[in-house]
């Protein structure tokens, strides 16, 4: 089984929230209260997922030395 990358991860996740945006957008519903909180916490989540990514990549720099 192959295994997929953190960069990888990372824009399947950015694709399927900017999709989700768009169709929100042109289906006229993102003025609805529940598809806002979906599409805000995945991006809230996505934010999250990147700033443990960096912080990781961080420690690991600075345990390399």
């Amino acid at each position: 089984m192959a295994t997929i990358s953190k960069n990888t991860l990372g824009l399947i996740y950015t694709g399927i929230i900017t999709v989700g945006f768009l169709t929100a957008g042109i289906l006229d519903v993102l003025d609805y209260f529940i598809v806002k909180v979906l599409l805000f916490t995945g991006f809230a989540f996505f934010g999250i997922y990147m700033l443990m990514i960096i912080l990781k990549n961080t420690e690991n720099k600075n345990h390399s030395k």
